[in-house]
């Protein structure tokens, strides 16, 4: 029996990064073996173990064939005289399939170590097409790798599009769509992710609503970059900037603007009402996905509320308030937050703005805290009871918000 380190833990060591998942193959085992050795075993549909001591996955060498469409159409056939050759054979990525031996020597069939000096994202095998979860994955791993100069093979893209076209990623389950757009969303570069899926297909067939944003001209006084689509892009890398692995500020900020791809062609390039009409696209997204409750709430909102955040200094006050209170701000005060954020990714997101400032951003903030700072306890004790105290609560966090707007 032989374990040999592999994944991500070898190729991020290779690329001078930290973390990883340290996963094992074993070479030369049963279950029982495993089992007698104090392993425990956590595989649903193929043999996988936490070691006893580290409690680090290690996974019997298997080999995969399939045999019905989708990402789960396998049959998993792992015994002692699978190789490790074979078991790196069935791997996504060459950069994924390098493995490390307990004496530091590395076995990389497949040409990983020089995909990454030559910052390459490459398929394995033809295999690769059997699994669509993959085309996934190739988009989360260039989201994470594109701004250490990362590209997608040429040949990977072609297959890529060949799965696409042959319907692959039509049998893919909507919870696994939703983890892997997810995890993408928390990664530094999500528009690689978008680029990638677009220029395979994919994203038209998973997420139409955000591909119909490409081609769609914006006015080019506020938006020089000009294209929706591309707009987008900018504003989700903008997002992973200011709040770092936040997927729901990543979320919202993917679809805050999906109402521009409803606009008439003859109103282009004005987008008037587009922060209502987005709504209806954005909840389909959330429904086709099972988007969870937070991140559908925050998409909404940012949604919805854009626009006012921008010219959140002309607001009257007591906009600014109930603009607050339709966020549920003052039942979930980090929403706020993450809305100032989502909004500030918006408007840097574009051509030559990266660099701006964003005092709504600080207002808002500021506001709310002051509004926050208001007791209800006060009415209360003052003898209010029922309605009168909800009244007492509207008009003193607006003279709050006030106040603040005054001082600042």
């Amino acid at each position: 029996m032989k374990s040999f380190l592999v994944g991500g833990a070898v190729r991020d060591r290779l690329l001078g990064r930290r973390g990883g998942d340290r996963d094992h193959v074993v070479v030369g085992s049963t279950p029982d073996e495993m089992l007698a050795a104090g392993f425990k075993p956590v595989g649903k549909d193929f043999p996988v173990f936490l070691h006893p001591g580290t409690g680090e996955e290690y996974a019997l060498a298997r080999t995969e064939r399939k045999s019905a469409p989708g990402y789960r159409g396998f049959v998993v056939h792992a015994e002692p005289s699978v190789t490790l050759a074979e078991d790196l054979a069935r791997r996504d990525f060459t950069i994924n399939a390098i493995a490390e031996s307990d004496a530091g020597e590395l076995l990389d069939p497949h040409g990983g170590v020089r995909d990454l000096e030559a910052r390459v994202l490459r398929h394995v095998s033809p295999a690769f097409s059997e699994d669509p979860v993959r085309i996934l994955r190739g988009a989360r791993f260039l989201a994470r790798f594109a701004p250490l100069g990362f590209t997608i093979a040429p040949e990977t893209l072609a297959l890529m599009r060949a799965m696409v076209a042959a319907g692959e990623v039509d049998a893919l389950v909507p919870e696994r769509v939703w983890a892997e757009l997810k995890r993408a969303l928390e990664e530094p570069m999500p528009s690689a992710a978008i680029g990638l899926l677009r220029d395979c297909g994919a994203l038209a067939k998973l997420l139409p609503e955000v591909d119909a944003l490409f081609g769609v001209p914006q006015r080019p006084e506020f938006h020089p970059e000009v294209d929706a689509g591309l707009h987008t892009q900018m504003v989700c890398d903008m997002a992973a900037r200011l709040a770092p692995g936040n997927a729901r500020v990543g979320f919202a900020a993917l679809v805050h603007d999906l109402g521009k791809a409803l606009t008439p062609k003859e109103q282009w390039p004005r987008h008037v009402g587009h922060e209502h009409s987005g709504m209806r696209p954005l909840r389909q997204v959330c429904a086709r996905y099972k988007v969870p409750a937070d991140f559908t709430e925050l998409a909404e909102i940012a949604c919805r509320e854009h626009l006012n955040i921008h010219r959140l200094a002309e607001l009257r006050v007591e906009t600014v308030h109930d603009l607050i209170a339709r966020a549920d701000g003052f039942r979930r005060p980090e929403r706020i937050n993450e809305l100032a954020l989502v909004c500030e990714a918006d408007k840097r997101g574009r051509l030559g703005c990266q660099e701006s400032t964003y005092p709504e951003a600080a207002r808002l903030r500021a506001w709310h805290a002051a509004a926050m700072a208001v007791w209800a306890g006060h009415a209360v004790a003052s003898g209010l009871t029922g309605a009168a105290v909800g009244d007492w609560l509207r008009d003193a966090r607006i003279a709050a918000i006030a106040a603040a707007k005054a001082s600042a």
